[in-house]
């Protein structure tokens, strides 16, 4: 069985190391590519498509539509340069349909013309404002993702003996700023990581991964119990829905899975407050879905107070914790069916986290075709096996279509 876990059957690895889950491999890139070549003939081919109709067709039909079309086309996607070309293009057409026909000083031939050259204006008009428009939303992107980083900076690729990997993917491609979190801490219990995902969107949503960052990271340090760490969380959201009064008390609550990996241990600790269950993979290809013995209510939830319990569970050298918000499991294809990262999972071995989380965001994507609606947050953290090299980690913050349409 470990042999066929193995095999092709089971996924392969590309030349930069990452698994291959499909055939349908580079299938988006491609079909981006193929739009983005008609698009850019596509003027071009109103153009010469104009002149071949009016010179096959009835001196009554008339191929202006066409003239019109392709400047306003050009002017969203093309530079200023070229759609000034497109625009003279269209224009010196129909100038010379007209002379050739004897008909340039015709009213009606002379208000096609005119209407050519006025639409050709217009689209230039037209460019001067997407090229502002992408300017401020450049500005935006950058803001945002500094935002981002600050919030949810990339964590080391060794921590506490341990190789980590982030990412963060907005669903949205213009999108960085989201209620998805993660964070990592070394601290003297043990590498604490919390993986988190907030109700809501907006500025709102930030402000409380705000706060469970912040408080995450004291309270890693100082509490000595998992346990300890998540009712300072529950009480840091507390405070925050107290000092925000009037708004959404609900928009405060987040599910969130908390992990506890001692130094010298080979187990792992869980608190999972509501959370999609973390999974691990082992060495060999086998796979564990770590479900909490008791559920629980998710953070911020305001509903009572029950006492906390955390899981324990074996860690070998060898197996990674992957942790990940309901972006992953919820992501659907075209018909509906939601991502399964268990069966997508078993039996596939990686080098390591990096290519665990490669893997799988690749293969996301194309699941769901690039059209996720969703954010989606993952972490993972490997015990490195004995002669196992360390790994550059990156954490990298990408959004829908970057990847997609290159």
């Amino acid at each position: 069985m470990a042999d066929e876990r193995r095999s092709g059957t089971a996924g392969s690895f590309d030349a930069v190391g990452r698994v291959v889950f499909g055939s349908r491999e580079g299938q988006l890139t491609s079909d981006g590519r193929r739009t983005g070549r008609f698009v850019r003939m596509l003027p071009a081919l109103l153009i010469l498509g104009g002149l071949v109709f009016d010179s096959l067709a009835p001196p009554n039909f008339t191929a202006v539509p066409l003239f019109v079309a392709a400047p306003l086309i050009a002017a969203p996607f093309f530079s200023r340069s070229r759609t000034v070309r497109t625009g003279i293009a269209a224009v010196l057409s129909v100038i010379a349909m007209r002379l050739s026909d004897g008909t340039s000083t015709q009213v009606v031939p002379v208000i096609e013309m005119l209407t050519v050259l006025t639409t050709s204006v217009l689209a230039l008009v037209i460019n001067g404002v997407v090229r502002r428009g992408n300017e401020q939303l450049a500005s935006a992107r950058v803001i945002a993702e500094t935002a981002m980083r600050a919030v949810l900076p990339t964590p080391a690729e060794r921590i506490g003996g341990l190789q980590v990997a982030a990412r963060y993917e907005a669903a949205q491609a213009d999108e960085f700023v989201g209620g998805d979190l993660y964070a990592v801490a070394d601290t003297p219990y043990g590498v604490r990581v919390v993986v988190g995902d907030v109700r809501g969107k907006g500025l709102g949503a930030v402000e409380a991964v705000a706060v469970i960052i912040g408080s995450f990271r004291e309270a890693a340090e100082q509490e000595r119990s998992l346990e300890g760490v998540a009712q300072r969380l529950e009480r840091a959201l507390a405070r925050e829905g107290t000092r925000r009064y009037g708004l959404d008390a609900m928009e405060g609550f987040i599910t969130a899975v908390l992990a506890e990996i001692p130094p010298g241990s080979a187990s792992l600790r869980l608190v999972n407050r509501g959370h999609p269950d973390p999974i691990l993979l082992h060495a060999d290809g086998a796979l564990e879905v770590l479900a909490p013995s008791v559920p629980a209510l998710p953070l911020g939830m305001d509903l009572g107070v029950w006492p906390d319990r955390a899981d324990e569970w074996a860690m070998p050298a060898g197996a990674t914790l992957l942790a990940f918000t309901d972006g992953l499991s919820e992501a659907r294809d075209r018909n509906g069916v939601f991502y399964d990262p268990e069966a997508r999972l078993r039996g596939r071995i990686f080098p390591g986290p990096e290519e665990l989380l490669s893997a799988l965001t690749d293969d996301v994507r194309l699941h769901t075709g690039g059209r996720t609606t969703d954010d989606m947050a993952l972490i993972a953290v490997g015990r490195p096996a004995e002669g196992q090299p360390v790994r550059r980690t990156t954490v990298k913050i990408v959004g829908r279509g970057d990847d997609a349409g290159r």
